[in-house]
């Protein structure tokens, strides 16, 4: 992609949900169809935080180091998929407001998924960055804040097939 060409495709995708949803199977091929740079809130707390203690101290860490990447990146015209729970409303904001910031387009994201199939998916995962068990999914479940502004969601209940093409057709 040519330099001008990158810097019109710059843009925010937020990609959120609850912990085991498939976050980051949406995240991962709307960055394939970008060309984009995923930046993923476990894989910036691990390298902040070699022992992660999940304190809300850290969580505000991780957030602020993501958005720090996220408008450098964004700045330098790239465009940019955030993997990430965003279960808190402020920081869903503070994302679109990177974009508003450097009038680049923002897609907010809200991968769903059938409680069993999460429950399942999350038992069964093997080398993942995230440390998200099934006590953590249901504890984001309880604490996970509206969703009050425009949005897409991405039903991540069936196989990998149909999540695809979901995020191929919101990705047109």
């Amino acid at each position: 992609m040519t330099p001008t060409a990158r810097a019109d495709a710059a843009r925010v995708v937020v990609v959120c949900g609850l912990p085991g949803a498939g976050k980051t199977t949406v995240a991962e091929h709307a960055t394939g169809r970008l060309d984009a740079i995923r930046l993923r809130t476990d894989v910036i707390r691990k390298e902040l935080f070699p022992d992660p203690e999940y304190t809300d101290e850290e969580s505000a860490a991780v957030y602020d180091e993501l958005f720090a990447r996220t408008r450098r990146r964004v700045a330098d015209g790239e465009p940019v998929v955030l993997d990430a729970t965003f279960s808190e409303a402020g920081d869903r904001t503070r994302a679109q407001a990177i974009a508003s910031d450097l009038d680049v387009s923002f897609t907010l994201v809200h991968v769903t998924c059938d409680q069993a199939v999460v429950e399942r998916r999350i038992r069964d995962r093997t080398d993942d960055a995230s440390d998200a068990d099934v006590r953590v999914h249901r504890m984001f479940r309880d604490l996970f804040e509206p969703i009050e502004r425009e949005h897409v969601t991405v039903d991540n209940s069936g196989d990998i097939a149909s999540t695809r093409r979901q995020v191929d057709r919101l990705l047109r």
